[in-house]
């Protein structure tokens, strides 16, 4: 029962797993086999057992559908064997239909080949004709980038090579080819470089030759363009010039016709010149070398290096430029080539600043011509100190004024040039003011001291156009008359305006107003009178060979030289138009100059008369041992009173002052002489007739100081300049030694002038000695007791004079 349960219970499984069997997929057959093994014991031969039953039943089901479709495959197979004969006949129909078919289609396979290689040929073609388009702008480009190289087209090439590498070598970068342009490109810009930079040093060297020529050019429009402006001033101002002259200054009237008459012809020659084309500095300088490499340098982002190479490079060529000759103050042309190289090296960097972006910028120009100006200055100041011609100098500061105006049309500053002119005028009045005093002397040289003298009207009137002479009791005298001042009064006075004129040339063209202009004017011609002309006069006075007939002559000169001055300062006033009264106007010291000069000729003559009067007494030959005198004075003494009755005559054309003193020197100086001569040391003795004869000079002395040899003289003022003499000779020609020694001291003594000293010596020298010939041998034969007399007097005298001494 138990055994029989189990199998009721088995063979449903048994059933359940056949069918997943049969209806599952291979890949789960495993566990359903495994199941089988893991349940009851004896389930594997069961399920064996119920697998082969299965499988006869599906033999048994085949089996039964076979014979149930047998029949049909038996037909089947008779009609396919019925059907084999016509099978064989269309397959040998076919064959022969393929055959003919394909000897028909070997004409048509050939002809289709050709087409497959032609229609590959064309797609080839198509390919290349389509890479070759890609190509084709690529190598024109650097066709085109060859031929701008070889036409120095740097610049373009640039443009060129960068369009290549960022438009066209991509497209074509898996080529060969296009690899080998790549590599080549870095070499043609280093080329492109160094070719650009040697064009760029070929220009800087270029310029530097040319820089004289720049700049004269660009110094020769502005200087146009200056003579251009003054000139219309000078015809705005014409009418006023001319209508503010003084009747005797008629040399600025004159002056100003020739001023005009050259502005005019300049301005002729300038619209001449104008109306051809003018040069600019682009016309003189090729610039496309800067401008290429400025460019290129740009392009290869080398813009700075580019910068600071031409900045040092110029800055080496502005020291060069700086640098003056050895011998450039020799002559106005060093000058004129120093300044223009320095003006075409600022023009070219003027225009190099314009046209150009960030090459050179204002900063660094002002920077240069800083450093520039003050090597100019420096250079100008050294150089114009050894400038001794007074033209070179004028020169010279008209090339200075032309350098600034032209720089300061091109921005630069110019102050301190102009500064530097200031520096310069001193100069050049120095240089002036010794120009004039080789004039001056030259006119003293050639004079002849004398009055002018004048035979007719028309020599008249041009020594009256000359210099500006005022005398009514001249002009009413009669033909021949005389001109109290002679020739070198009128010449002095036209180079005195000719040296005003010479100054006025360098205050032109320096941007001074006309006070400033008077101011300078006035100065230099200051220097001029108290300087060189004073200096002149009294070297004159001082020369040997000026007698006093010369001096008198000077001193007239001068008192009308001064006179001359208010003249001068008027002929100033006409020129500079500031009138005398304006508050800072300066005055001419021609009145102390001619004073001092005067003063100077008046001592000269005191001098010279004196030294004359030597002459004479030198001449003197007395025998101081006569017995008795000859009963008339002197042949030199005469002979000199004669001289000065002649020089005093001269006198009466100088100052009352002047001839009264020098009469009064004279006669003291003659007196003193004459005083020595007797106290003289080497005198020994001398004889009572020695004296009566020196008496009788000193009373034709007395005799020409009291017959007023110069008017003027109150009472006996004159005769007393021979006192002293006249006490003297008095006491010892009356012997009066009682009153003189008792009346010594006495304000009322009549020997008051005659020092004890004095009387001593010459006592002494009269007094009895061992020789034979003494004055008092006489008195020894006849009155011994005079000589103890004479003694006596000699021992008071001594005691005297002691007494006086320790009393001092």
């Amino acid at each position: 029962m138990a055994e029989g349960g189990e199998g009721l219970g088995t063979v449903p499984e048994h059933e359940r797993i056949l069918q997943e069997i049969e209806s599952t997929d291979t890949a789960c057959v495993g566990p359903t086999l495994r199941s089988v093994y893991d349940d009851q014991p004896n389930a594997h031969k069961k399920f064996m057992e119920k697998l082969d039953a299965c499988i006869r039943n599906h033999d048994k089901e085949i089996e039964k559908m076979c014979n149930f479709h047998h029949q049909g495959f038996v037909d089947a197979i008779t009609e396919l064997l019925k059907v084999r004969a016509d099978a064989e006949k269309l397959k040998v129909q076919v064959t022969d239909t393929n055959r003919r078919f394909q000897d028909a289609g070997k004409e048509v396979i050939v002809q289709t080949e050709d087409i497959i290689r032609c229609r590959i040929q064309q797609r080839n073609i198509t390919t290349v004709v389509e890479k070759l388009q890609l190509c084709l702008p690529v190598l024109e480009m650097y066709s085109k980038l060859k031929e701008q190289m070889s036409a120095k087209r740097y610049y373009s090439a640039l443009k060129t090579m960068e369009q290549l590498e960022n438009v066209y070598f991509p497209r074509v970068s898996q080529y060969r080819f296009c690899q080998l342009m790549v590599e080549n490109l870095p070499k043609l810009r280093e080329d492109i470089k160094e070719i650009s930079m040697s064009d760029l040093k070929d220009f800087l060297e270029s310029i530097r030759k040319h820089s004289d020529k720049i700049g004269e050019t660009a110094m020769k429009q502005a200087q146009q363009q200056k003579t251009f402006s003054v000139t219309l001033q000078i015809k705005q101002n014409n009418v006023k010039f001319g209508k503010n002259m003084y009747i005797n200054d008629r040399i600025p009237e004159e002056s100003s016709e020739i001023v005009l008459k050259h502005a005019f012809e300049e301005e002729e020659e300038n619209e001449e010149e104008n109306e051809e084309e003018v040069l600019t500095v682009q016309d003189l300088v090729d610039f496309s070398p800067v401008y290429r490499c400025l460019h290129i340098y740009s392009v290869l982002g080398d813009e700075e290096a580019f910068e600071n190479y031409y900045r040092k490079q110029r800055k080496k060529q502005a020291r060069l430029v700086l640098q003056p000759q050895s011998n450039m103050h020799e002559t106005v042309d060093g000058y004129r080539r120093y300044f223009t190289q320095i003006v075409g090296f600022f023009v070219v960097e003027d225009h190099i600043l314009h046209v150009t972006q960030g090459l050179v910028t204002r900063a660094y120009t002002d920077e240069l011509w800083n450093m520039a100006l003050s090597k100019i200055i420096a250079v100008l100041r050294a150089h114009s100190s050894y400038c001794t011609d007074p033209d070179l100098v004028l020169e010279l500061k008209n090339l200075i004024v032309i350098f600034a105006d032209t720089l300061q049309g091109y921005g630069f500053p110019v102050n301190r040039l102009f500064d530097l002119l200031f520096e310069i005028r001193d100069q050049y009045n120095e240089t002036l003011l010794k120009k004039w005093a080789g004039v001056f002397r030259d006119i003293f040289e050639e004079d002849n001291y004398s009055p002018i003298p004048i035979v007719n009207e028309e020599e008249y009137k041009i020594v009256i156009s000359k210099f500006p002479f005022q005398d009514p009791d001249l002009e009413k005298q009669s033909f021949p008359k005389k001109f109290p001042m002679s020739q070198s009064v009128p010449h002095i006075y036209i180079q005195v305006k000719e040296f005003i004129y010479a100054s006025l040339k360098f205050s032109e063209s320096l941007h001074r107003s006309s006070t400033e202009i008077d101011d300078m004017l006035r100065k230099s011609t200051n220097l001029l009178l108290t300087r060189t002309l004073c200096s002149c006069l009294l070297n004159l006075i001082r020369k040997p060979h000026i007698g006093l007939t010369e001096l008198v002559q000077i001193i007239i000169n001068t008192t009308h030289l001064e006179q001359a001055c208010k003249y001068l300062e008027d002929f100033i006033t006409n020129i500079t138009n500031i009138s005398q009264e304006t508050v800072h106007t300066t005055r001419l010291y021609g009145l102390s100059t001619f004073k001092d000069a005067r003063h100077a000729a008046e001592g000269e003559i005191y001098t010279k008369l004196n030294q004359k009067i030597d002459e004479f007494v030198q001449l003197a030959d007395y025998d101081w041992t006569m017995s008795e005198p000859d009963g008339r004075a002197s042949g030199y003494l005469m002979d000199l009173i004669n001289f000065l009755r002649s020089i005093f005559q001269v006198f009466t054309h100088l100052p009352g002052k002047v001839a009264q003193t020098a009469c009064m020197s004279a006669c003291q100086h003659l007196s003193t002489s004459l005083m020595q001569m007797l106290l003289d040391s080497e005198l020994k003795q001398i004889s009572m007739g020695a004296v009566q004869q020196f008496n009788l000079d000193v009373i034709q002395c007395e005799l020409f100081a009291s017959s007023e040899p110069v008017p003027g003289f109150q009472g006996d003022t004159l005769q007393l300049a021979f006192i002293d003499l006249r006490q003297l000779l008095d006491l010892f020609m009356v012997w009066d030694w009682s009153t003189y020694l008792a009346d010594y001291g006495q304000p009322a003594s009549k020997y008051l002038r005659v020092n004890p000293n004095t009387a001593l010596t010459l006592l002494e020298k009269m007094k009895d000695t061992s020789k034979k010939n003494n004055i008092f041998a006489q008195f020894r034969k006849n009155d011994r007791d005079k000589q103890k007399l004479i003694e006596t007097v000699v021992k008071q005298l001594r005691s005297l004079v002691n007494g006086m001494s320790q009393h001092t």
